[in-house]
C-alpha cells in the first residue's frame, strides 16, 4: 500500500507527483476551486489529466469524491495520487484539427445535454483496434465536467445527432424516455434505385451476431428481436432515392438491415449492400455509407415543450446527389 503523506504546499511539485500524498487545504488557499489548486499542485501536468483523475475518484477531498468545482476550506483534506512527469505519453493524443472539428459540429448544450454531429468515420468508442472514439473527443473538448456518457449511440460510419449526457441523473431521465418511445429519432439514408413504395412500414424481427463469411452481421430472422423502421420517400435520383426513416426501435444496423430486406440497401454499405452498385456510385463521389441521422426530438427535464434538434446532409453526400440527375 502507497504511503500517504501529509504535506506543505510549499514543497515543490515534483514532490508531490511520486506517491499518493495528503495535503491540508491553509487559509490562503480557502476559497480555491479544486481543479484550479491541482493545476499549481501538479505543476506542467495537462489540464485534461487533471479532470481525468477527478472524474475517475483518484483524488478525494476529506475521503470523498467531489466535483472539479468545488471551493475549498482551510483544514480540508486533499489526496493527490501519483502522476508522473511523463503520463502524456501513455494518454491518447488527439488530433487537434479534429478537435476543432467535432467542437463546431455541437449543435446544442445545456447543463445536462450535448447534441454533436458526429462525423462519418468516427466511432463513437474507442476500442477493438480504435485508439479513441467520438466520446474521448467530447471529453477532450469539455474536460471541466466530471461526467460525459453516450445516452445511445451511432454506427461509425454514420453522421449525425448524437445525445450525451452531463450527469447521471440526466442519462437516466433520458434512457427512460428511450423506454416510453418518447424520443424521435429520423435518419436520411440514400438507397439502391427506385423507392415505388412511398410511405411504409418496415416490421422484421432481427438477430445479430449471424455468421456469414466469417464476419458478424445482423440479420432478419423470425427469432430475432422486434424490430421496427418507418420509410418515407424523399426525393428520387438517378439510381438513387434518398429516403426519411423514423426508429421506433433501436437494433444494431436496423436501418440498413431493413433497406437490404426491402430490396434497396443504403448506398455505401459495404456489409449489407451491392459491390456493384456501390462501385457505380462511388464513381458519382460517394466515399462513405449514405446514412445520416437528422433529427433528434425529446423532452429535457422540468420542460413540457418537445426540443427538436436537425442537421442536414453534410457536403459529402450532398455533393452525391449534386452528381445525379433527377
Amino acid at each position: 500500500m502507497a504511503a500517504v503523506i501529509i504535506i506543505e504546499m510549499n514543497e515543490s511539485p515534483a514532490k508531490i507527483k511520486t506517491s499518493v500524498q495528503v495535503v491540508e487545504i491553509k487559509e490562503d488557499q480557502d476559497g480555491q476551486r479544486l481543479d484550479n489548486f491541482l493545476l499549481r499542485a501538479l505543476g506542467d501536468i495537462p489540464k485534461s489529466m487533471i479532470y481525468r483523475i477527478i472524474r475517475k475518484g483518484e483524488v478525494r477531498v476529506n475521503k470523498g469524491r467531489i466535483k472539479p468545482n468545488h471551493r475549498l476550506k482551510t483544514g480540508d483534506l486533499v489526496r493527490i495520487p501519483p502522476v508522473r512527469h511523463d503520463i502524456e505519453t501513455s494518454e491518447i493524443k488527439l488530433p487537434q484539427g479534429l478537435l476543432g472539428e467535432v467542437g463546431r459540429q455541437i449543435l446544442f448544450e445545456n447543463n445536462d445535454y450535448i447534441v454533436v454531429n458526429k462525423p462519418s468515420g468516427l466511432a463513437v468508442h474507442g476500442g477493438s483496434g480504435l485508439r479513441f472514439g467520438l466520446l474521448d473527443v467530447i471529453r477532450a473538448i469539455r474536460p471541466q465536467h466530471d461526467y460525459l456518457e453516450l445516452v445511445h449511440r451511432l454506427d461509425r460510419e454514420t453522421s449525425g445527432c448524437l445525445l450525451l449526457a452531463k450527469n447521471r441523473q440526466a442519462l437516466i431521465f433520458m434512457h427512460e424516455q428511450f423506454k416510453q418511445n418518447q424520443v424521435i429519432k429520423k435518419y436520411l439514408a440514400g438507397i439502391e434505385g427506385e423507392w415505388k413504395n412511398g410511405t411504409k412500414t418496415v416490421s422484421a424481427p432481427l438477430i445479430k451476431n449471424a455468421i456469414q463469411g466469417g464476419e458478424r452481421i445482423v440479420e432478419v430472422s423470425a427469432d430475432g428481436k422486434k424490430a421496427v423502421s418507418h420509410f418515407r420517400l424523399v426525393q428520387h435520383y438517378n439510381r438513387l432515392s434518398v429516403i426519411e426513416v423514423e426508429l421506433q426501435t433501436g437494433r444494431t444496423h436496423q436501418i440498413r438491415v431493413h433497406a437490404a430486406h426491402e430490396g434497396h440497401p443504403v448506398a455505401g454499405d459495404k456489409k449489407y449492400g451491392n459491390k456493384t452498385y456501390n462501385k457505380w456510385i462511388k464513381e458519382k463521389g460517394l466515399k462513405r455509407l449514405f446514412l445520416h441521422s437528422h433529427w433528434l426530438e425529446f423532452y429535457l427535464p422540468g420542460d413540457n415543450e418537445r426540443t427538436q434538434i436537425n442537421t442536414p446532409l453534410p457536403d459529402e453526400l450532398q455533393v452525391v446527389l449534386n452528381n445525379l440527375e433527377f
